[in-house]
């Protein structure tokens, strides 16, 4: 299995638990509204952090990237798909926050997996090479050939 889709698995799977538990069990949200605040916040934070801002910087920065655009996610979406007389900003400080958790580990494992993939890479020359020959491998060249050693007149 493709290491990008691990990813995203787990991403979906922490993202899905740490929603459900934070916004399901404090704002009594819609199911289907959760499932899909899960699916943008686990989509948008592989695709900005873990393929954006992961590669170019180190562990702690892409998880404080993840924590921010967690949070930043979270609120929009929480303001708009799920209603509550209750302000959704501390709500979603909290599950950034549990999210931001888990991000070291997963970097961890992107940048191990990664690293393996480029060891198990092999180099695979072209279709353009050619058969070699030398004139010493030939037998008949080799008899008529006139070696000055072994040709001493002497």
């Amino acid at each position: 299995m493709n290491l990008n889709w691990k990813v995203i698995g787990i991403k979906l799977i922490i993202s899905t638990i740490v929603v459900f538990s934070i916004f399901g069990i404090f704002y009594h949200a819609n199911i289907m509204n959760l499932i899909v605040v899960s699916i943008l916040t686990a989509g948008v934070s592989y695709f900005v952090v873990d393929q954006y801002i992961l590669p170019r910087t180190n562990n702690l920065m892409a998880t404080l990237a993840d924590f921010v655009l967690a949070f930043a996610t979270l609120a929009v979406l929480g303001s708009f798909l799920i209603v509550t007389d209750m302000p959704v900003i501390l709500a979603s400080l909290f599950a950034a926050f549990f999210l931001a958790l888990t991000e070291p580990l997963l970097h961890a494992y992107i940048q191990d997996g990664e690293e393996k993939e480029r060891d198990n890479m092999r180099y695979v020359p072209g279709r353009n090479l050619q058969t070699e020959f030398a004139e010493e491998t030939d037998e008949e060249t080799l008899l008529r050939k006139k070696d000055p050693r072994r040709d001493q007149t002497d």
